[in-house]
Order: C-alpha cells, then structure tokens, then sequence
C-alpha cells in the first residue's frame, strides 16, 4: 500500500509540472523543437534546476501479452526464480519521466549537464488471485553531458550529440534482481515533420552479473523515431543487437490522437525482447490502449 500510495504521488506531481510546462494559457499544446526541449540555443535558455519532461509520461489501463512471463531465468543460475507464478495476459503499465539542467555551458563552454529520470511499472492489476501485484518496476537515473550542434546529416538537422551514464534496475531481490550499467552516446536530428535519436551504448561490466547476455536479447544500441502529421503522432522504440548472428532486440510503436490539451488516447505495441528488465532474455508480444500525457 505504501509503495503505490507514492507512485500515485508521483504520478500525479509530475502530471502536475508536465502540465504547467507543456500547455500555454489557452490550453493548447506547445510543440518543441530540440533546441526548446534540450535549450541548445541562446534563445531556449531557461536556467537551471528547472523540471522538465524527458520521455512519454503515460498510462495503458488495458495492455495484453501472448505469453506472460511467469517464471523469469538467467544466464546466472542465483537469478533464475525456481517457481512460476500465474501471471495474467492482461495488466496495466503507466511510465513517467523528467529532466532538469543542473550546469550549463559548463564543458567547452557550450556542454550542459542534466540529470534524468524514468519509471515504467507493469502491474496485475486485474490478478485478484495474486492480490494485484506489481510485477515488475524498473528505474532509470541517468547523468547525462549534451552539446549543441548545428550541421546536415541524412538530409536532416542535426542538433544535439552527448553521452550518458546509465543505471536501470528493478530494485528487487534475489532472484528476481535484474540491473545494468552503461554509457549512452546519443545523436539528435530532426526536419519538418520528423525527429530520430540514435543511441548506441557500451554496457560496463559487473562483479555479479545479474543478466550476463542481456545485450545479445535487448542489444547494443536504440533508435526513436517520431513523426507528426497534424494532430496524429506515431513514434518507434527500436533495440537490436547490431549483429548478424543471433539478430535480436524489441521494437515498439506507439500511435497517439489529441483528445484536449495534453491528453490523448495512446495505442502501443511491441514484440520482441527486453519490454522490462525481468524479461529482457523473454520473448513476448503485446498490445495495450491507454492515454498519453506527455511524448517525445
């Protein structure tokens, strides 16, 4: 009960600041360009220490799986749950995410350092044998160094390159503990209509490997891509391994259509490896409808 009553905290005092900064007084949505989102330009400057988004801040009340994983395994025996659990094909999942400036123009005069944060939980909210659990949190922080830029590449603008650490977890036990390390590098482009961020990573070794293999299932690297027309939104979350042998990774689309101001109705769907932490060696389809209050 404690857990979720401050994840409901949290969800409602991030709605609460994504919606004072997303929305000009009339209630409209503001669209920003990269130099507004990551204030790569003189003019975008906004200051420190100020909270903004990050990525989609959402919630899927109805999200489906064709295969449930009931019985989560590691390369590592320690990790591997010895008892399956009756976990249902239906769930909820809601992500929320958010950034803030703390040095500017710090690095060569022109590098900002921003610390960032995720959240997404996958929760059996329908699972009353279970008494509704969540199956699985995992948590993002990350410290991230960025550089404005201000060049052509594949026909596009590029506006932004830096690197990242990363830390994601699931802040559990054995064996069910899952987390990893890396360094992010990430390129930032965008054109009319579109924007892509390119995010190849390093994983960095640890003295007790959790998931030993969880860069040949989720891979070595992501792609975003989002695309506007009109009111209509759709983005891609891909992962892959970048090898030919043993080619794998997840990918996730997302459709979003305006309801009012910032909300809209979502529909997402991902297949492949690695949706959460828990089941980045397990491969599973799913599909969910929910709203969407923030987005790339």
């Amino acid at each position: 009960m404690m857990r979720l009553t401050l994840l409901s905290a949290a969800l409602l005092l991030s709605t609460a600041a994504y919606t004072q900064d997303l929305t000009n007084a009339r209630g409209n949505i503001i669209e920003r360009s990269l130099s507004e989102s990551w204030a790569l330009t003189p003019e975008a400057q906004r200051g420190t220490l100020r909270l903004t988004s990050y990525k989609p801040f959402y919630l899927t009340a109805g999200r489906w799986t064709n295969d449930p994983n009931e019985q989560p395994s590691s390369e590592n025996p320690a990790y591997s749950v010895p008892e399956a659990r009756a976990y249902n094909n239906y769930e909820a999942r809601f992500q929320l995410s958010f950034k803030t400036k703390v040095l500017q123009d710090f690095l060569f005069g022109t590098g900002d350092l921003w610390v960032g944060y995720t959240q997404y939980a996958h929760w059996q909210i329908y699972n009353t044998a279970l008494s509704r659990p969540f199956r699985e949190l995992n948590y993002e922080p990350e410290i991230m160094v960025n550089f404005p830029i201000n060049a052509r590449l594949f026909g596009l603008d590029l506006k932004m390159a830096g690197a990242s650490f990363n830390h994601q977890s699931n802040g559990r036990d054995l064996p069910r503990s899952r987390s990893w390390n890396r360094v992010i590098f990430n390129l930032a482009m965008e054109g009319k209509n579109i924007r892509i961020h390119l995010k190849p990573w390093i994983r960095l070794p640890d003295a007790d490997d959790e998931n030993p293999l969880i860069t040949s299932f989720i891979g070595r690297g992501e792609a975003i891509v989002v695309y506007r027309a009109g009111k209509h939104i759709a983005y891609a979350v891909g992962t892959n391994t970048l090898t030919l042998k043993q080619n794998r990774g997840g990918l996730q689309l997302n459709y979003l259509y305006p309801v009012k101001a910032n909300l809209r109705l979502q529909a997402q769907f991902f297949t492949g490896y690695g949706e959460t932490l828990i089941d980045y060696n397990h491969r599973q389809t799913t599909i969910g409808l929910g709203v969407s209050f923030v987005d790339w």
